[in-house]
């Protein structure tokens, strides 16, 4: 198969799969949205607001005092998972809908969401 053709089916399965979990959130639930978003070196959380289309709270691995610490990425995103359900439940909210985008719910995701789930967040 070729390399150009391989891609192209990976992000039409990507795209899919997210528009799949995005549109299943919006369907069973009015929650606002932890939404997690992840690159090569850097992860990203934001707690968003469908119904003003507003970022609440975020956190994320380019942050002053997560950058500074020198972690591995499973650390950076169990400390990243804790410091946004800390801002978030700052904030008087309890209840999420948990949108893990394009991504399988394994490995760095899955550790960001156990950690904001230990800090007392609903999901």
């Amino acid at each position: 198969m070729n390399i150009y053709l391989e891609k192209k089916v990976r992000k039409n399965k990507m795209k899919k799969r997210s528009e799949k979990v995005r549109f299943k959130l919006k369907k069973v639930s009015n929650r606002n949205r932890l939404t997690v978003f992840k690159s090569n070196s850097h992860l990203y959380a934001q707690l968003i607001d469908d119904s003003r289309g507003s970022t609440l709270a975020s956190a994320s691995s380019i942050e002053k005092g997560i950058k500074d610490k020198k972690l591995s990425k499973k650390e950076l995103a169990e400390l990243i998972g804790k410091e946004i359900a800390k801002k978030i439940i700052s904030k008087g909210i309890k209840d999420v809908a948990f949108d893990r985008g394009k991504y399988k719910y394994h490995g760095l995701i899955k550790i960001l969401a156990d950690a904001a789930r230990s800090e007392g967040l609903n999901f």
